[in-house]
């Protein structure tokens, strides 16, 4: 579970990749694809008689909650005492290993063992074990994580099991009654009750860099809570239990969790695919303030979404969007802000066809986009390798002479192949001889094979060989 306010807690944690995949092969998807079950009907039409008990409801669904239980070897390298080394010689480091465990919950939507659950319950796991309700035990094992959502799909090898209904999310009104369903600190399944306290909370820093449309409520939710079913009072799945907001390390009222319709075409793309391929569409955007409206030859009131740039060539830019559109609707649906645009435009496959209404100087136009595929690692030149063009500002701090030009390594991962031969603030001027001139060039010219990079480091122009493994 994660914290704002108390950074790395986590719903579910201890001491521990909606978005369809592009161009699915049609028959492996569908030969994969899990039978939901799904009633997108209004929880009521405001009428309600009084209710005393939810204990039919909730019982079926806890029959499909299960606790997961994570285990990761953590090896750490002890660097021998200099001391030791001055009186007995070369004394080598010592490596030693501890095991971490950790405890969330997950959520069965299909009877064949698919589970759904948070990307950090079972991030870094070596071994993954679920617990089912009627005491059973599994070794599960991992279909596919996406971090930008928080959302993981693993799956145990078992049958008829029992599932949840899901809902649809858009749906769910500020004040509709939710329970939440996990095994909060181990005690064991619990029920907490509430209601949706807020819809679509971004900005709320749990998920850095990825799409934050949160469900929040004041149902408790505890450490073991994530990846856990929020559940309407028809018992149908809502959202997946995912992170609190706390200062005192437990429920304060302020729980979140991943609307299950962003949820569930996640779990379609990670069975399908094992990976998530999201729609691009190449615009930056603000959300429309209603001191904006009136310069932008908006009525009072109008919501929406305006466009600050334009990436040349993108998808937007070839379909004529400008700086200073505003755009009212995705698909006929309304848009009220640049986070709910963002998430609807990362939802499409890539190569999908959208309408946008957008207002230009106050007039309506309406355009039609193909979306192409987002890329998620925009400055990754090779594998864990970021790079960055060279500025004058990085050229004056790095004392670079001005005859030399290139690329920039920023990171390096420590588990890239290249870790040993790129480091930070490298210059890479040239490869095979050729100069590098912009992250695409560089891109292209580094096939599989041997390459010969020509770098500036710390005062000198030096050489770096490298070979690129086909996949």
């Amino acid at each position: 579970m994660k914290s704002k306010l108390l950074p790395g807690l986590l719903a579910c944690l201890a001491t521990l990749s909606f978005f369809p995949a592009a161009a699915w092969a049609k028959d492996a998807a569908a030969a994969k694809k899990p039978a939901l079950r799904v009633d997108p009907s209004p929880v009521s039409e405001g009428k309600s008689a009084l209710v005393t008990s939810y204990a039919d409801i909730v019982e079926p669904v806890q029959k499909a909650v299960v606790s997961v239980y994570s285990k990761k070897i953590v090896r750490e390298r002890v660097v021998a005492n200099p001391l030791m080394r001055q009186f007995f010689g070369n004394i080598p480091d010592q490596e030693r290993e501890h095991k971490e465990e950790g405890l969330g919950s997950g959520v069965i939507i299909s009877p064949d063992g698919y589970i759904l659950t948070n990307n950090h319950v079972v991030e870094g796991a070596d071994e993954l074990k679920v617990g089912l309700s009627d005491d059973r035990e599994f070794l599960a094992k991992v279909i596919g994580t996406d971090p930008k959502t928080d959302i993981a799909v693993i799956k145990i090898e078992a049958g008829n099991l029992p599932t949840v209904t899901l809902a649809d999310s858009d749906k769910l009104r500020v004040g509709d009654v939710v329970f939440a369903v996990g095994n909060p600190l181990g005690v064991g399944q619990t029920v907490t009750m509430g209601i949706v306290s807020a819809k679509g909370r971004s900005q709320l820093g749990l998920l850095e860099g990825g799409y934050e449309s949160f469900i929040q409520t004041d149902a408790a939710i505890n450490m073991g809570n994530s990846g856990g079913a929020l559940v309407d009072a028809k018992g149908r799945l809502v959202g997946i239990n995912s992170a609190i907001i706390s200062t005192s390390r437990g429920s304060i009222g302020l729980g979140f969790a991943i609307p299950i319709n962003l949820a569930s075409t996640v779990l379609q793309s990670l069975i399908a695919t094992g990976t998530v391929s999201r729609g691009y569409l190449g615009v930056s955007a603000q959300t429309v303030s209603a001191e904006d409206a009136e310069s932008l030859h908006l009525t009072k009131g109008t919501r929406g979404a305006m466009i600050t740039d334009v990436t040349p060539n993108s998808p937007a830019g070839k379909a004529g969007i400008q700086r200073g559109d505003v755009v009212l609707s995705f698909n006929d649906r309304p848009v009220s802000s640049w986070e709910e645009f963002r998430i609807m435009i990362a939802e499409m496959p890539p190569g999908a066809k959208v309408k946008l209404a957008l207002s230009r100087d106050g007039k309506p136009v309406t355009v039609e986009v193909t979306l192409e595929k987002l890329d998620e690692k925009p400055d990754e030149l090779l594998s864990g390798v970021d790079v960055t063009p060279l500025t004058s500002e990085l050229r004056a701090r790095l004392r670079i002479p001005a005859r030399f030009d290139g690329l920039l390594v920023k990171n390096v991962a420590e588990d890239s192949p290249y870790a040993d031969t790129l480091v930070p603030e490298l210059l890479i001027v040239q490869i095979d001889r050729e100069y590098v001139s912009d992250l695409a060039s560089a891109k292209a010219a580094l096939s599989p094979g041997r390459h010969l990079l020509y770098v500036y480091y710390r005062g000198a122009l030096r050489v770096a060989r490298i070979e690129i493994k086909g996949e």
